[in-house]
């Protein structure tokens, strides 16, 4: 079996790093972010009396 070239490990390496990146730009970037709406109503704080 021949074996590779460490030219051609390194432009494999560069190759797989470049699409690695370009996937995980693409996916930052891509997603669009939603607004957070405000709820109608405060957040009733509920009280409770523990007895151990």
């Amino acid at each position: 079996m021949p074996q590779m070239a460490p030219l051609l490990w390194l432009n494999l390496f560069l190759m797989f790093s470049t699409t690695f990146i370009v996937f995980i730009i693409l996916n930052y970037f891509i997603k669009v972010p939603t607004k957070i709406e405000k709820s109608p109503s405060p957040l009733q704080k509920v009280e409770m009396n523990w007895k151990w």
